[in-house]
């Protein structure tokens, strides 16, 4: 080991998490018992091997015994990037172990998945899955002690049979500033069973950080395969088919709203436009259109909003994102994303909520501008009626004038001949009543006089009245004495 470790000390160590933002699928040769040797990573280096792993490696024996390190580590200078994989189950052991391997590997990984007895009986491997605190642990302490940023901190880990918990392990471990996260998607108890691979896929979408496929690949088809069914890292990711529609769905609401604000084109034109045929048949479902869409933009708008709580909740501190600068990057890019998913959910909800109110102003404001012209043609015909009863009033003036022909004068006197007899009988008439009238007011007259003396006289017999009862009264009291 030492004459391999003095010529490593003169290469260039790599930094590992440039693989997984190199747009291809990374491939990966798994760390295997008495296989992993140095010699077998040479070989499949040759075959475009991408990222090696040690053999898993007691970490307490690795510190306590330089015989162990000579014997359980070696490498040379073309053998990178590798990684070491270290059994450990006290975060201070893994520390002292990534210091000694820091300057000749580019990063350790910390084996939880191991189903093997004697580990679990240990203390090691599988079981660790159960303890995400202590995982947690040392995650946060190596990360702690060890200065270099390039030098990576892994997990390999087993599913749970309740996925909530390895889902809730892995945060915690991103959280702590893991690199990458390699997840076998068996439980402890499975072992040839089919692997998990939906486990895997629900595990990436709930992380931000690279997550690592493993179980049952045996072939580059194989790991091609995988990766399109678990959606795992070593492919930079594009925007997705449904933000992708949402983006295209908001730039279409922009140009609609542009075109309907044209100040030339009027609404009286919008509306013979929205009365052609085709926009008559798609009116029936505009309405179930319309809420669908809303419904539509509300769930995305709602997931963004999740997901912008939940890459905003990721609290890196200063040394973290110096030491760990890819993942810190990768969680900004995920925050980024997410946010501007909120921002086009926001707009096209609110651009479609805006669009409808458009679309109804102009359809009343055509209503009104089209009763507007007709008052205004009822107005004019109205005028002009007039206009022609008043020629007709002056034609009929001049011929009462005597500006008219022979015929028309005979039939003026003969009817004002009429007139004067009408007249003269309803003089005499009129003599006649105003007779009778006169006759019936010196008859009211007479009746007036008449009432007034019977009024006197009636109030003459009241005070009469009034004397007697007050003799009468007097007399009686006199009796009484």
């Amino acid at each position: 080991m030492i004459g391999d470790i003095r010529e490593t000390k003169e290469c260039q160590l790599k930094d590992p998490m440039d693989l997984f933002h190199s747009g291809q699928v990374v491939k990966i040769c798994a760390p295997m018992v008495r296989y992993s040797k140095l010699a077998f990573r040479t070989l499949v280096r040759k075959y475009s091997c991408d990222l090696c792993y040690t053999p898993m490696i007691v970490a307490a024996d690795f510190v306590r015994s330089a015989k162990a390190r000579d014997s359980e580590f070696t490498t040379n200078k073309g053998d990178h990037p590798l990684i070491v994989q270290f059994a450990a189950k006290e975060a201070q052991v893994l520390c002292d172990a990534a210091r000694i391997i820091c300057p000749f590997a580019d990063g350790i990984d910390l084996n939880c998945g191991c189903p093997q007895r004697w580990a679990i009986s240990e203390g090691y491997g599988a079981c660790l899955i159960n303890k995400p605190e202590l995982v947690k642990d040392m995650v946060r302490h190596v990360r702690s002690q060890i200065d270099n940023p390039k030098f990576s901190v892994s997990i390999k880990i087993r599913i749970h049979e309740d996925l909530k918990k390895t889902v809730d392990l892995c945060q915690k471990a991103e959280a702590a500033g893991v690199s990458w996260i390699t997840v076998h998607g068996r439980s402890i108890e499975e072992r040839h069973q089919p692997v998990h691979y939906d486990a895997i896929k629900i595990i990436k979408q709930s992380m931000s950080i690279p997550i690592v496929a493993n179980g049952d690949i045996k072939t580059l088809k194989d790991a091609e395969n995988v990766h399109h069914l678990t959606e795992a890292d070593g492919k930079i990711k594009q925007m997705t088919f449904q933000w992708t529609a949402v983006a295209a769905f908001l730039y279409g609401e922009i140009g609609v709203i542009l075109v309907l604000c044209l100040p030339f084109i009027s609404p009286l034109r919008w509306q013979k436009i929205f009365m052609f045929p085709l926009w008559s048949k798609m009116a029936v479902f505009w309405n179930k259109m319309f809420l669908t869409i809303i419904v539509l933009l509300i769930v995305l708008f709602l997931d963004a909003v999740r997901e912008v709580r939940k890459y905003s909740s990721v609290h890196v501190n200063e040394k973290a994102a110096n030491v760990n600068s890819s993942a810190f990057d990768h969680i900004q890019m995920k925050l980024f994303r997410s946010q501007r998913n909120l921002y086009l959910s926001g707009f096209s909800l609110f651009l479609w909520l805006v669009l409808r109110r458009t679309v109804t102003l102009l359809t009343q404001l055509a209503k009104e501008m089209a009763s507007h012209a007709a008052l205004e043609t009822q107005v004019n015909d109205a005028t002009e009626a007039a206009k022609k009863y008043m020629a007709e009033n002056e034609r009929l003036q001049e011929a009462l004038s005597g500006k008219g022909n022979g015929k028309k004068k005979e039939s003026t006197d003969a009817t004002e001949e009429k007139l004067k007899e009408e007249v003269e009988h309803l003089k005499a008439e009129l003599q006649k009543t105003s007779h009778a009238f006169h006759k019936a007011k010196t008859e009211v007259a007479a009746v007036k006089k008449q009432s007034e003396g019977l009024k006197r006289e009636y109030d003459h017999l009241m005070k009469e009245f009034e004397q007697l009862q007050q003799n009468l009264n007097k007399a009686e009291d006199k009796k009484d004495l």
